[in-house]
């Protein structure tokens, strides 16, 4: 099947500069159009950035429905493995699902420099997974979009109208079995006081699950894709300084 043309604004970014590599990854059904900002601001800061298009996204939700978390997260590791041949040190900041491949990846990459996960995925939950494995199997193929949950009036997010029920599937089973204990870089969590798909809760599992001491801050006036909201300058701040602090 040939791959359908990606969507204008989607497209991926690389960056190359400073000896310090960022890794900046968007989130499930999204593209890279809500991670640019983070992505501007690394690149202004002197830093080398990637900002992959992950599988499936920015294309369509049936393009999207053909792959799982097994793509997105080799992906993002190949992508970090080369960054990491070209830079001393690699940071990884990520939203939503991109937090929990952000996750993933430390977990499995003792040389991550740090991380940063906003609104991020990252919580077990052997519930949900048994209710969406059931509707899954029941033969639903989507769901209602869960993109653009932004409290600024007139900004949109580039994302899918619907949600692919199979490829999100995948993404919880993998959750389950993250092993936050293994994480021990500088972590930042960025989390938004209402968010609408991603329980804020999490945001205190994961910094009291990963194996080192996390920061958490709070975001009191966006919603779950913050680096598009009100709240974008100020993730903008505390990404490059923790990169900064920490490199």
């Amino acid at each position: 099947m040939t791959t359908p043309p990606i969507l204008p604004g989607a497209e991926p970014l690389s960056h190359a500069a400073g000896s310090t590599g960022v890794l900046v990854i968007h989130g499930f059904t999204g593209s890279t159009q809500s991670m640019r900002p983070i992505a501007d601001a690394c690149i202004a800061a002197g830093h080398t950035v990637e900002l992959p298009r992950l599988p499936g996204h920015g294309t369509s939700v049936e393009d999207m429905s053909t792959t799982s978390w097994a793509d997105w997260s080799a992906h993002v590791e190949a992508v970090y493995e080369d960054l990491a041949l070209r830079c001393e040190r690699v940071f990884v900041v990520g939203l939503s699902m991109g937090g929990a491949l952000t996750l993933w990846l430390a977990s499995r990459h003792p040389g991550v420099a740090g991380i940063v996960v906003i609104n991020s995925a990252g919580q077990p939950s052997a519930e949900r997974t048994a209710a969406l494995a059931h509707v899954v199997e029941s033969g639903q193929v989507t769901v209602d979009a869960i993109g653009n949950d932004i409290a600024m009036p007139g900004v949109v997010e580039l994302a899918y109208d619907q949600t692919p029920l199979a490829p999100l599937l995948s993404l919880v089973e993998a959750v389950n079995d993250f092993d936050l204990s293994a994480i021990t870089c500088p972590t930042l969590v960025m989390v938004s006081d209402q968010d609408h798909v991603v329980p804020p809760e999490t945001a205190d599992y994961i910094a009291s699950n990963v194996g080192t001491q996390a920061t958490v801050v709070h975001l009191a006036n966006s919603y779950h894709v913050a680096t598009l909201d009100y709240d974008a300058e100020l993730i903008n701040s505390h990404v490059v300084d923790h990169i900064a602090a920490h490199s």
